[in-house]
């Protein structure tokens, strides 16, 4: 969900600085640290949309606090613009090494800076938007088989313990294609997807990994839990139905297969491949069903 407001992080130790800064950019959300540990705890915490960054400060200076937070999964991304006096040519190569994405010299030009904190938070927006095109799938909004692929892989490789697969696959989708043409089948996806988007326990990855089929990486303390909560989704969509433009009503299944990982998973594949199958018995059991292998 995009934020209402973007957000910015003013690192300074002098007052009459701060002061200046949270006046130029009162449209904006603003926070404000005095040093860079605190800096680096608020970065970590809140995840700000910019950070405007001073160079120089007691204990810890603008290239350490950068290059930590540059290090960290969580604030990596953030853009840091270093706002400083110093303006010899070392000072500046550096801030670009550590990772800095503007440089800016104090005393600066007000409508200057406002400027370039308008253009780094809409490059900001477009790099975002552009992540999620790339990653989520376009009909559903879900992730797509890459990142679902990206997003699992991490989770099997940080620990096995308590990791399920669940394999779901639409019944007879492509007689609903067939019989009522794509553009209502299209809407039988959108469906079924937010109904499991909005029902599935919390801790699941949940993508999109081909045409009618999608996947669920769930890591739950206990078996049944998630056996009944998909069971749960199950019910819950044999009982929606679509109209179609001939007024008939369109009724349609899922066929769900969980497998759970052990000591002898050698990786996800592995795990999916067991989900698979138990999908497949699903299947051949009679479709509209969750079996667990």
């Amino acid at each position: 969900m995009q934020k209402s407001k973007r957000t910015i992080l003013i690192v300074d130790d002098t007052k009459i600085n701060i002061d200046i800064l949270l006046d130029l950019l009162s449209d904006y959300d603003v926070a404000v640290a005095i040093d860079g540990k605190s800096a680096i705890e608020i970065a970590t915490g809140e995840c700000p949309d910019l950070i405007l960054l001073d160079l120089m400060m007691p204990e810890m200076d603008g290239f350490e606090v950068c290059e930590i937070l540059k290090s960290k999964d969580d604030t990596k991304d953030i853009p840091i613009v270093f706002i400083t006096a110093k303006t010899d040519e070392d000072s500046i190569e550096r801030a670009y090494e550590v990772g800095g994405i503007d440089y800016v010299v104090k005393p600066f030009k007000p409508r200057e800076l406002l400027a370039r904190v308008k253009t780094q938070l809409k490059l900001k927006e477009l790099l975002e938007h552009l992540e999620f095109i790339a990653s989520h799938d376009e009909m559903t909004g879900i992730y797509n088989r890459r990142k679902f692929f990206y997003e699992a892989n991490k989770k099997f490789e940080d620990s096995k313990e308590g990791l399920f697969a669940v394999m779901i696959d639409i019944d007879h989708f492509k007689s609903i294609n067939d019989s009522y043409g794509h553009p209502l089948g299209d809407k039988v996806i959108k469906l079924i997807t937010s109904t499991i988007a909005e029902n599935i326990l919390k801790d699941c990855i949940f993508g999109r990994i081909g045409g009618e089929e999608f996947a669920l990486l769930c890591r739950e303390n206990y078996k049944d839990e998630l056996v009944n909560n998909i069971e749960s989704v199950r019910r819950s969509i044999e009982k929606l139905e679509i109209i179609s433009d001939s007024k008939k009503s369109v009724k349609f299944t899922i066929s769900n297969g969980i497998a759970q990982a052990d000591a002898n998973t050698k990786n996800l594949d592995e795990l999916l491949k067991e989900a698979d199958i138990a999908l497949y018995k699903a299947k051949d059991c009679g479709r509209n069903k969750v079996v667990f292998r």
